[in-house]
């Protein structure tokens, strides 16, 4: 079972930049198509993006595309998160997560099967 701790997160003016990472343990790390998602308070889980084993396939979220960037290095089992021209909108707690499926797989942007306990990105007018 993998386990998966975020950091990055913080306070950051609207326009600004933060980089995520997630850093996974207790499996193999490429197995594993790897995404993120973010609650903002209030409101439900949405998708962000999710990432293939290799990297090359990459998935985003309408809301973020072209100003976010997933990748992952598998050689240091960890997935980032660049987030550029943030804005107040994008202020929730941001959640790594984990899936055996296939990168293919529709369901997915529902639900990965594991989770880390989430970083909070608070962006400022």
């Amino acid at each position: 079972q993998v386990q998966l701790v975020e950091s990055g997160g913080g306070l950051v003016q609207a326009g600004g930049s933060l980089r995520l990472s997630c850093a996974a343990s207790g499996g193999t790390f490429s197995n594993y198509i790897m995404g993120w998602f973010r609650q903002a308070p209030g409101k439900e889980r949405e998708f962000v993006v999710h990432i293939s084993r290799s990297g090359g396939g990459t998935n985003y979220a309408d809301s973020v595309k072209g100003r976010f960037t997933i990748s992952r290095d598998n050689a240091k089992n960890t997935v980032y998160l660049q987030m550029n021209i943030l804005k107040r909108e994008d202020r929730a707690v941001y959640y790594c997560a984990a899936d055996p499926r296939p990168y293919g797989s529709s369901s997915v942007r529902d639900g990965m099967d594991y989770w880390g306990k989430g970083t909070l990105v608070t962006v400022s007018s």
